[in-house]
């Protein structure tokens, strides 16, 4: 057995390289990363994806290997060039913009050290440092001493986890499901339904609150809604609003809806992955008013501090709930109970294993400190507003609400023919362009486009360019 031991160790010493081998890993994969980023400028945003089975499919994983250029070329062609290029400052059309390039740096050292950040016991300075993260988002939201929260992947998680820890606040038995009632909006995130089937809410009876002509919940027939319940027999317990929707961007009216919370004594949970975060620049304070009245709320880093994806978080008010609904012990884990100085992320979360998310973003802000997040939040309030007025200079445009945030809608109205056709033919030739990127909703029925800013590179020169490309598209589908 030692000698097949030691035959095998002379194999697996491969996963190790020595300094000159890591050297040389490092410097290629820097020089890929480089031209990458030198490049963004005139890079297109969008490149349609080829309908063959190549590339990757040819280079199945198997015991054979191949060199770091042969790997770099493999990913350049197949990977970071065809679809959307989130890094790319004319990325307008979904929410999450490109990863600063700090976080990265946060990403290599947290891989390379693979320190366990889900218990106190096995890394304290991973936890004390993703605590401490949690501490500084609750804060800047308003909540009290008392609130805890979560790193998270994403809003989706972030949601899940929020509506856990309101099921458990609220005693919610199978058998009160059906009788249980949650409110919120046709703007609602689709995760936050995700989330209530998942938790095995999927029964609980939802009622979409009707929204004013700016798409916000109205907070006044939220309340006659909840009336009626009460006196049906019903038992109301979750309010769902939006820090900011996706479709529209639109902020509910949260210091409203809060008040209303608090004399039913229901659960507010506020979902702000777009949105939260734009309460560190003065227009966005003010938008998002009354965001602390809530009792759970999501926002996401990779959203509004602009960080890689798979960077989400959630806050609960009271710590408590947070912790009751998703702790755990096991036999193999009973070291770890020597030390509780404070919350683990795993008591915290549906997560054991996890990745030490804190680092990529405890760095950028340590390096950067907040002001350069500050100007770039308030610079994409705006992009957005400067971009609606271009807009609005068009004839036949016809626009969504003046933007909250971050985002707005519009859609052509030819002279002759169908809206809807003429503004499938516009967002596929602009995606054809390539040069920006811009997505289509349905509003109202209505085939609809959007401009979404929320790229840290998207600036004057990107909003202008997509103006111009938008103005040039129409005028050659209306020439057709």
């Amino acid at each position: 057995m030692r000698d097949k031991i030691i035959l095998l160790e002379h194999t697996a010493r491969l996963l190790e390289p020595n300094a000159a081998q890591r050297k040389y890993l490092i410097d290629k994969t820097i020089g890929y990363t480089e031209d990458f980023l030198n490049n963004l400028q005139t890079s297109l945003t969008y490149v349609s994806s080829p309908g063959n089975r190549k590339g990757l499919f040819d280079s199945p994983i198997s015991d054979s290997t191949i060199n770091i250029d042969e790997v770099l070329s493999l990913l350049k062609e197949n990977v970071d060039t065809p679809g959307i290029n989130p890094a790319s400052g004319g990325h307008l059309g979904y929410i999450p913009g490109g990863g600063i390039f700090h976080s990265s740096l946060g990403d290599f050292i947290a891989a390379i050290t693979n320190r366990y950040a889900g218990v106190f016991f096995a890394s304290p300075g991973a936890v004390r440092m993703e605590n401490m993260l949690i501490d500084w988002m609750a804060e800047l939201v308003g909540y009290p001493g008392t609130a805890s929260g979560n790193l998270t992947s994403g809003g989706s998680i972030s949601n899940l986890i929020a509506v856990v820890s309101a099921r458990e606040a609220f005693s919610i038995k199978p058998g009160d499901i059906e009788k249980s009632v949650v409110y919120l909006t046709a703007q609602t995130h689709h995760s936050v339904e995700k989330s209530l089937r998942i938790a095995g809410l999927k029964y609980c009876i939802k009622h979409y609150i009707p929204m004013d002509d700016k798409f916000r919940m109205n907070s006044e027939q939220l309340e006659i809604t909840i009336k009626k319940d009460l006196q049906n027999g019903l038992k109301p317990w979750l309010i769902i609003a939006s820090a900011g929707t996706t479709d529209i961007g639109a902020v509910d009216p949260l210091y409203d809806i809060g008040e209303v919370a608090d004399r039913y004594n229901l659960w507010l949970h506020v979902d702000g992955a777009y949105g939260a975060f734009f309460i560190l620049s003065e227009t966005g304070k003010g938008v998002l008013k009354g965001i602390e009245k809530s009792d759970s709320l999501i926002m996401d880093p990779h959203k509004g501090l602009f960080l890689p994806y798979g960077s989400g978080a959630v806050l609960v008010k009271e710590k408590m709930n947070l912790y009751n609904a998703h702790y755990y012990q096991a036999d193999y884990m009973q070291d770890a109970l020597t030390s509780v100085e404070e919350l683990s992320p795993a008591d915290l979360s549906p997560e054991l294993s996890k990745h030490f998310r804190g680092l990529r973003l405890w760095l950028p802000l340590k390096l950067l400190g907040l002001a350069p997040f500050r100007a770039a939040l308030e610079e994409k309030i705006l992009l957005a507003r400067h971009a609606y007025e271009k807009l609005s200079e068009i004839d036949n445009i016809e626009l969504g609400p003046y933007p909250d945030l971050s985002i707005i809608t519009f859609r052509y109205l030819p002279l002759a023919g169908d809206a809807d056709e003429f503004n499938k033919k516009l967002i596929e030739a602009i995606h054809k362009d390539g040069r920006v990127f811009l997505s289509s909703t349905m509003i109202n029925g209505k085939y609809t486009l959007r401009i979404a800013v929320c790229s840290f590179r998207t600036h004057l020169e990107e909003i202008d360019s997509a103006i111009s490309i938008i103005l040039e598209k129409i005028k050659l589908i209306g020439q057709s």
